[in-house]
């Protein structure tokens, strides 16, 4: 269960790192969650501040094209950095040495982040800036419902992450399938 929650916390901080960060220090600040030493000073009043300051910026940096992609270049090391933090404070009771989550966190969330990097660049080319702030709200808006099911409902988030990896498996089938149709047409020509 813990695991879950983890990864369901890591994956949307590759998308908007203060999202999970946020959720978790205002969960451990009303009591809902008791994380041990040093993560319990993620729900210190000057840190939940803190961390709903930077979210607001990183909000509005992300919806304006040309400062997104400045903001994705700052937050390279920032969404990372959030999963392992998000991913090592709810494993803390694990046993393991902390530092397998943190690294698993910076991978799960550095390839989330990674993805949308990658794609922010065509949709704000493709779309001349006016799709990057749509992007970007249904970005805020996934990472936000992850986040709130990672820490309420865990099995629903492996639930959701097991339907995406099948449509991605799917999609992928299909190009395969595509490209292969393709090249058979030009080898007939």
């Amino acid at each position: 269960m813990e695991l879950l929650t983890g990864l369901g916390l890591a994956v949307p901080a590759g998308l908007n790192a203060y999202i999970p960060l946020l959720a978790v220090a205002i969960a451990e600040a009303a009591g809902w969650i008791d994380l041990p030493q040093p993560y319990a000073l993620i729900g210190e009043w000057w840190s939940v501040a803190l961390i709903a300051v930077l979210l607001v910026i990183e909000v509005f940096a992300d919806k304006v094209p040309g400062v997104d992609h400045v903001n994705d270049v700052i937050q390279t090391v920032m969404r990372p950095a959030a999963g392992g933090l998000v991913l090592a404070a709810t494993m803390s009771r694990s046993g393991l040495n902390p530092v397998i989550w943190v690294v698993a966190g910076i991978v799960v969330a550095g390839g989330v982040h990674a993805a949308k990097a990658a794609t922010r660049p065509v949709v704000n080319v493709s779309t001349a800036g006016v799709g990057a702030p749509v992007v970007s709200v249904i970005e805020d808006v996934v990472a936000a419902i992850t986040t709130v099911l990672a820490l309420v409902a865990p099995y629903l988030v492996a639930i959701a992450f097991a339907g995406i990896a099948f449509m991605l498996w799917r999609l992928w089938v299909r190009r395969r399938n595509a490209l292969a149709a393709t090249a058979q047409g030009t080898d007939a020509a």
